[in-house]
């Protein structure tokens, strides 16, 4: 089994000074926690796996193919391979758990 704790892996997220930590890597699935500040600008790709948001905590909108929908704490957003994909006018401190399938190929999110 493996289990996390949001609070331990905010803690990790930010003493490796990164928006982006992967906690978890499996063949079929990688899951990660995301976090954007109030104003920050999400400079992430679009990716080559499956992605779903699950938003923990904060108040934003995300653009998915040209469609605009606000978030906020408990929204699920589900974003098909490929699909250009972006958070912005972020009211609120994100912080979103962020599942691949299958495993994401590499980082875009943690610069």
């Amino acid at each position: 089994m493996h289990a996390f704790e949001m609070t331990e892996l905010a803690i990790q997220r930010a003493q490796q000074g990164k928006v982006y930590l992967e906690f978890l890597r499996v063949p079929s699935m990688s899951l990660g926690v995301y976090h954007l500040p109030v104003g920050a600008h999400d400079q992430q790709l679009p990716h080559s796996e499956d992605e779903v948001y699950y938003i923990v905590s904060g108040k934003a909108k995300i653009t998915v193919s040209g469609e605009v929908r606000p978030v906020q704490e408990g929204s699920i957003v589900y974003v098909a391979a490929y699909d250009e994909h972006r958070f912005h006018d972020i009211k609120e401190d994100l912080t979103i758990i962020v599942f691949f399938s299958p495993a994401e190929h590499t980082n875009q999110a943690s610069d």
